[in-house]
Parts: structure tokens; C-alpha cells; sequence
């Protein structure tokens, strides 16, 4: 495969979100998935197929080898924009052994990562249970619905990226945007909402948290790295996903696949051109591209002086 993917992105609508994401909408949109299995190809010979087609067309070409030992035809990240205007549910995620037994063989569980793009002054975010809290009094809390006065609160800054494994206590509070890679589950267990009307009909997963949460797990903040001009480095290094950020400059920076693993590049400042042989896709503030596994050489030139980019990939 030699073309280079842009993707549709898919708004959600959520009581905690914005209009950031999509700014003619009525409704508080929360939510852009802009990399995962149905989202549609905005341009090229694969125009208007799902991502889930092209796989099937593409196979490993597209995935690379470890996503094809590993999920086979299922694209294995999910990669979301988030605007947070009010605090989301107090949740937890199972791992992938919880989600096969309590959802099916076909399940993943969800260990994710949340880079912060911008962040208000104070902000924070919840990444765990405090200190010295037993696995039986965690327990219970969560039954009756009081997790709150448990959770860790973490205050956190643009640049930051906080490692969520699956199984840790988790909220991100309002004033943030946040770029979020996954692994291709949205399996949510909600504990607490903050009792606020708009969530009234939403429901809450005491059993399954109280099943799924570990008192000894919290979210690790890795801090922005120094970088050079035309330089990469990791950012999150996990079994399920790598985030690397790329600093670009008007001279190319030259990346390359070797056909373990796609690459997505996601600008998160300035603008960028990615170019894969005569092909070249432009990428404005917040834009993403999907570059095959069997791409091989291509490089990322910043358009507007400097420019930085994320990259997710498979380890």
C-alpha cells in the first residue's frame, strides 16, 4: 500500500464537552475520534471506504506485523481529541483478560494515554486511589458510590502526558484538551458522575468497577521532552502503544516504517506537510494522517517555520 490516509473525523456529543471540536454544533461536543476502525477516508482511491474496509483490502500492508499477530483485522488503537469544559465521570477500564470474560472473546480491555495540548491554569486530573487505601475499603467506596473522597487529584500542565493502564481510577477535569491514544476499546465503567442533572440518565457500573480497580495502580506524568530542531522522542512507552513527539523544521525530517507497525501523525503545533514519495498531505492545527506499515521512507516538513507532531504507533 502507497497512498497515505486521511481520515473523516466522528464528533460525539458528551454533557462535559465544548464547542471546540466542532463549532457550528448546538450540542457540547466532547469527543473527535479521529483514527479508529469506521472512520471513513476523506480523499484518495480508498475515498468514502471505513478504515475496517481498507484493512480488510490491505491487510498487513496497511497494519504491519505486530498489529496482525495481535488484532488481526482489528485496527488496535483508538486516537480521540478531547475538550473538556466540565469534569467527565469518575471511570476505570478492565484489562483485556476482565473485558474478554465479562464482554466476549472479541473484547480488548483499554490502557490509554493522555498527552495534554492545553491546559488552564490549576487544572487537574484524577489518575488513581490515594495513598494507603486497602483494596477492601476501595472496594466498598466504590459500591456506595463515595470513590470521590478516595481519588488521587493531580495537577497537570500542556506538555504533560499521563499513562492511564487499565484498572486505574481515572477523570480528566475541565479547562483541559487532550489528545488520547487507546488501545480499540471503548469498554467504560462509569463510578461517579458528580451528581449533576445532565447525567441523570447516564448509568453507573459499581459491580463492574468494584471487579476491576486496583488500589495500587495510578496514572504516571511524564513531562515534555527537550527537543532539538528536527528531532523525535518518546513521550509514552507502553506493550499496547508508543506516542512519540516530533519537532519539524522548513528542512525535512526523514521517518520511515519497516512494516511492524503504521504510523499516525497528528500536528499538535504549526502546520506540516507529510510526504510519501510524489504524494504529500498537508496538515493544519490538530489534523491527523495515517501512514501504512509498508510505506517506507516519508518525512514531515514543517510549512510554517516549526512545526511539532505526535506519532502513535505499536511498539
Amino acid at each position: 500500500m502507497s497512498h497515505l490516509l486521511q481520515l473523516i473525523p466522528e464528533h460525539h456529543t458528551r454533557v462535559w464537552g465544548g464547542h471546540r471540536l466542532k463549532p457550528d454544533s448546538i450540542d457540547p461536543v466532547g469527543e473527535a475520534w479521529v483514527v479508529y476502525e469506521h472512520n471513513l477516508v476523506a480523499s484518495g482511491p480508498h475515498k468514502g471506504q471505513k478504515l475496517s474496509e481498507v484493512i480488510q483490502q490491505e491487510g498487513e500492508r496497511l497494519l504491519g506485523s505486530n498489529a496482525w499477530q495481535s488484532t488481526g483485522e482489528r485496527f488496535p488503537l483508538l486516537i480521540k481529541l478531547l475538550d473538556c469544559t466540565d469534569w467527565l465521570s469518575i471511570q476505570v477500564h478492565p484489562n483485556d483478560e476482565q473485558a474478554r470474560e465479562l464482554h466476549g472473546p472479541d473484547q480488548f480491555g483499554k490502557t490509554e494515554a493522555w498527552h495534554v495540548l492545553e491546559a488552564a491554569e490549576g487544572a487537574k486530573v484524577i489518575a488513581g486511589i490515594r495513598a494507603g487505601t486497602s483494596p477492601e475499603a476501595l472496594k466498598e467506596a466504590i459500591l456506595a458510590a463515595q470513590v470521590e473522597p478516595l481519588s488521587e487529584y493531580v495537577q497537570v500542565k500542556a506538555g504533560d502526558t499521563i499513562f492511564m493502564p487499565a484498572g486505574t481510577l481515572h477523570a480528566l477535569g475541565p479547562g483541559l484538551f487532550i489528545y488520547e491514544v487507546q488501545q480499540t476499546s471503548d469498554i467504560t465503567y462509569r463510578v461517579y458522575d458528580w451528581d449533576r442533572p445532565a447525567s441523570a440518565g447516564r448509568k453507573l457500573h459499581l459491580e463492574e468497577s468494584a471487579q476491576v480497580t486496583r488500589s495500587d495502580l495510578s496514572g504516571q506524568v511524564n513531562p515534555y521532552p527537550e527537543l532539538e530542531d528536527n528531532d523525535l522522542k518518546p513521550v509514552v512507552t507502553s506493550p499496547y502503544f508508543v506516542t512519540e513527539v516530533l519537532q519539524a523544521t522548513s528542512s525535512p525530517l526523514n521517518l520511515k516504517t519497516t512494516g511492524e507497525s503504521f504510523h499516525v501523525v497528528t500536528v499538535i503545533e504549526g502546520e506540516a506537510d507529510v510526504r510519501l514519495g510524489k504524494e504529500t498531505v498537508h496538515l493544519g492545527l490538530f489534523e491527523t494522517v495515517l501512514v501504512p506499515a509498508n510505506a517506507g521512507e516519508y518525512t514531515l516538513t514543517s510549512s510554517t517555520g516549526k512545526a511539532r507532531a505526535l506519532r502513535s504507533s505499536l511498539p
